[in-house]
């Protein structure tokens, strides 16, 4: 979802070169680094392209780098927003700069930590605290160095930096390592280790192709208790982690569009479609899978949703 240095570095790094770039485009749509997302942000460029006439620039980015991008009114929308997620940047530029708005645009989301139904039978596993047990661990050890291996998410991922609090809350930080790299990477080697027989762990989340792909087990916690739950800003306070808890389940999360307060005076039918978005968590899966499975290219796998979809994107237009 990797150093949280690294994270905010290249969050902060994103966001000035975005400040000190000016785009010719009508309109600047940020693309999240994961396969549901990213075909949103395709699809509200076509959508707005072909309906209203306006020039849509596409700029890959991540959610902390598109929040203080759109406060900067140099990026205007951030097509799938988790919340409560990401409260602490809704509360920081939403409800305290105010330079951020949110709608609500239908789907839910869920996340927490899976293994492949094979390693649920093989190791026994059905509970995330039991990755504590040193013993329980060493059945994920892929290496030999004595610790299990879990991915916890990609770079830039806000999850990432919320699931290394939560191996600390439940304590399988010191049994087992945990691997921050590229999705496409990581789900490569889930299929990998599903296909011959190995134990594997991971974070997980839905809406998601990795449920139509492989059979999942998510483990089981403690249901979600927001006083349980208390996640500082990744290094926006020195020691955020350990001054981090969060040892019950995720809450789940509605998914939203974002757009910058500046559009609602520069582009006022823009805000009025982008209010009006709305989807439904099967469409979401299956565009991650087309664009992460079938490798479909995300511009005509657009142009192709759109005018198949032509219905739904036209209830989006007031």
């Amino acid at each position: 979802m990797k150093t949280r240095k690294s994270f905010a570095a290249i969050s902060v790094a994103s966001a000035v070169t975005a400040a000190s770039t000016v785009s010719a485009a009508d309109m600047v749509i940020g693309v999240p680094n994961w396969p549901s997302g990213e075909a949103t942000a395709h699809i509200l460029k076509v959508a707005l392209e072909s309906r209203l006439d306006l020039d849509v620039e596409l700029q890959d980015s991540t959610n902390a780098a598109m929040f203080a991008a759109m406060d900067a009114g140099t990026l205007h929308v951030h097509p799938e927003v988790w919340l409560p997620s990401l409260d602490y940047l809704r509360r920081e530029y939403v409800d305290g700069r105010k330079t951020v708005q949110v709608k609500s645009s239908g789907p839910k989301g869920a996340q927490g930590m899976c293994v492949t139904k094979g390693t649920a039978e093989r190791t026994g596993i059905t509970d995330i605290k039991q990755l504590s047990d040193p013993e329980m661990a060493q059945k994920f050890d892929s290496n030999g160095d004595g610790k299990g291996e879990v991915w916890i998410g990609a770079e830039g991922w806000t999850s990432t930096s919320i699931e290394q609090v939560r191996a600390r809350s439940y304590g399988y930080h010191k049994t087992m390592s945990l691997r921050i790299m590229d999705e496409a990477d990581a789900l490569a080697e889930l299929g990998a280790a599903a296909g011959q027989n190995e134990n594997v762990v991971f974070y997980c989340y839905q809406p998601h192709y990795m449920f139509e792909v492989h059979e999942l087990v998510v483990l089981s916690e403690p249901a979600h208790v927001s006083s349980k739950w208390i996640i500082v800003p990744p290094n926006s306070i020195p020691g955020w982690l350990e001054k981090s808890t969060a040892s019950v389940a995720w809450d789940t999360d509605d998914l939203h569009v974002s757009y910058a307060t500046s559009l609602e005076s520069a582009q006022p039918d823009a805000v009025a479609m982008l209010s009006n978005v709305k989807l439904e968590t099967e469409m979401l899966s299956e565009m991650s899978f087309a664009l992460a499975v079938e490798k479909k290219d995300p511009e005509a796998f657009a142009k192709q949703w759109v005018e198949d979809n032509s219905a739904v994107v036209d209830s989006w237009f007031p």
